[in-house]
């Protein structure tokens, strides 16, 4: 019985990350790459993805305390960022992404801001929900 109620509570974890729009059908696609001769393979992708975008984050960071603001710079960081993101189906993060670039070729270096640190809250709140998912 215990068993059976961790599986279902793994479940209900799994769907609410779709149904709160964490996730998209990306990931359901890593998951069916997955299997018995590598079992932890989405979750290795997606520490991966954690390690990976940390940095770009930080160059992200950086490049926004320059002055004046290369926004080609800025975008092409965004850029590398939503490929990876989009890659582990981080729906509501590569949405942030999207804005941040849109903001990158209108030239306004305060939209970039504001952008990103709401992408930092999604990007934070989907690594405590999949590290919960992954226990």
């Amino acid at each position: 019985m215990e068993r059976n109620q961790m599986r279902r509570q793994v479940a209900l974890t799994r769907q609410s990350l779709f149904d709160q729009g964490f996730l998209d059908e990306q990931f359901i696609q890593l998951e069916e790459l997955q299997d018995d001769a590598n079992p932890n393979f989405v979750e290795e992708v997606v520490t991966l993805y954690y390690r990976d975008s940390s940095r770009i984050i930080v160059n992200i960071d950086q490049a926004l305390e320059r002055n004046p603001l290369d926004f080609n710079k800025l975008d092409n960081y965004m850029h590398q960022f939503k490929g990876s993101s989009t890659s582990i189906g981080a729906k509501k993060v590569k949405a942030e992404c999207t804005q941040f670039r849109e903001y990158c070729r209108a030239g306004n270096g305060e939209g970039c801001m504001r952008t990103l640190q709401q992408l930092k809250k999604e990007y934070a709140v989907l690594k405590r929900r999949l590290e919960t998912y992954f226990q």
